[in-house]
């Protein structure tokens, strides 16, 4: 246990105080930070282009009424489709807009004809297919003598407030479904980016000490199953930390940019983003308020523990095999990309099996890619904020927790052979057999 854990000390200290894990420990949270705030300054960013559109309302649907909005506006003037042409070549317009009439009330397909130099924002094609659509109801409305007020009072929101079946039991909102995916999707995606990055790095560091010869000197003292659960042990201590040091980093430069800077990420750019849009703030507000109070509600000392619990011993299964492939190719890393194929496939397949059990949490296939160990900590991380039964947890448990220990064993094997095997493409076959090799 000694030299194992002088193995974890070296594999450790070797890569914190490197200065590429201090460059990207300390850079990536402030890269992200500011990632947020650009992207919140160009949601709220308000273009001072006015865009001038001439209407042609060829059936009389508008009564010549159209309501400037935003960096919209219209007119209506008494001219010729030509002539409006020609003045939106001198610039006097930006496009003339032809409103047909349609052939036939119940006509629901309407095409309008936009004539301009230059093409409309996504944003104001929407606004304005909106703008116009409104107006044509209004016109079949009036064309079918119908009452505009009743039919408004046809219309209803309807938002569906689950209920426990149980009095006392957690109540949840119309917005606990989402929150919950949220959370999931955003652990099953850490969990991914972690196993498949520090998997790689683990076979890229086996590599590099079998091509310098410098695991020869070393498996002199140690064994080489030591030495490889050594190199996984270190390597998953240093992931802990950078995410322990980024969970303190995140909360300290975003109150650090709001205070010093005078930068607020949650309510001004937020809130003239919305107005941008056209959305309502007081349904921003209770949108808001509705998130924080479900956001409290989650166990988030339940689900942190299981997740890095599953953290670990994904980690520690595939890094293990990557670990092996490591050592079966020395400095070929075209050979090492073969090889390590079988491993990255089903990694990449349960990091998109993370999607579908985000619409469907308690289905089928959620419930046994959760238990089955080589999608396990993926998906049961995910699954975990939408409360399973435990019985499903536990037996996720037990059977990640065995199949980790024998893809260790598993790798163990390989790696005590391929290790010292120099000047040979190693095949799937030959590594089949280094398992069974005595010694």
């Amino acid at each position: 246990m000694n030299k194992l854990w002088l193995i974890v000390q070296r594999e450790y200290l070797t890569r914190v105080k490197k200065r590429a894990f201090i460059l990207t420990t300390l850079l990536i949270p402030l890269g992200l930070v500011l990632f947020y705030a650009a992207m919140f300054l160009i949601m709220s960013y308000e273009d001072e282009e006015k865009i001038k559109i001439a209407v042609v309302d060829e059936g009389g649907i508008m009564n010549k009424v159209l309501k400037d909005e935003n960096d919209l506006y219209f007119s209506f003037p008494n001219e010729s489709l030509a002539n409006l042409k020609e003045k939106v070549e001198k610039e006097e317009y930006n496009g003339v807009l032809v409103v047909p009439k349609p052939n036939r009330i119940e006509v629901k397909d309407f095409t309008i004809n936009y004539f301009s130099e230059n093409q409309l924002s996504m944003t104001n094609k929407v606004r304005l297919e909106q703008k116009i659509g409104d107006k044509i109801r209004d016109y079949k409305i009036a064309e079918l003598n119908l009452d505009k007020e009743q039919l408004d009072k046809l219309r209803s929101k309807v938002t569906i407030d689950p209920e426990p079946i149980k009095e006392g039991d957690k109540d949840s909102t119309s917005m606990t479904g989402l929150i919950l995916g949220g959370v999931g999707g955003l652990l099953g995606t850490i969990i991914f980016f972690i196993v498949f990055i520090n998997g790689t790095q683990v076979m890229m560091g086996v590599m590099e000490e079998k091509t310098n010869r410098i695991v020869e000197v070393m498996v002199s003292s140690v064994k080489p199953f030591e030495l490889m659960l050594g190199k996984v042990l270190g390597i998953g201590g240093v992931t802990l930390t950078q995410m322990a040091i980024w969970a303190i980093l995140f909360p300290l430069i975003f109150m650090g940019a709001q205070l010093f800077l005078g930068f607020d990420f949650g309510e001004s750019q937020v809130a003239a983003a919305n107005a941008n849009a056209g959305v309502d703030q007081e349904q921003v507000e209770s949108f808001a308020f509705q998130l924080m109070q479900e956001v409290g509600n989650i166990n988030w000392f339940l689900i942190l523990s299981a997740f890095a619990i599953y953290l670990l011993l994904g980690f520690f299964m595939y890094g293990s095999l990557y670990a092996a492939v490591g050592s079966a190719v020395g400095d070929d890393m075209a050979e090492a990309q073969k090889l390590s194929l079988p491993i990255a496939l089903p990694i990449s397949l349960s990091f998109y099996l993370i999607f579908p059990v985000m619409n469907a949490p308690n289905g089928t296939l959620a419930v046994w890619a959760s238990i089955f160990p080589i999608s396990s900590p993926f998906i049961m991380p995910a699954r975990l904020a939408f409360d399973p039964p435990l019985w499903q947890v536990g037996l996720s448990l037990v059977v990640l927790i065995a199949t980790t220990i024998f893809f260790v064993w598993f790798a163990g094997r390989i790696y005590r052979v391929g290790i010292f095997l120099y000047g040979k493409k190693a095949t799937f076959s030959e590594m089949a057999k280094w398992i069974f090799y005595k010694g």
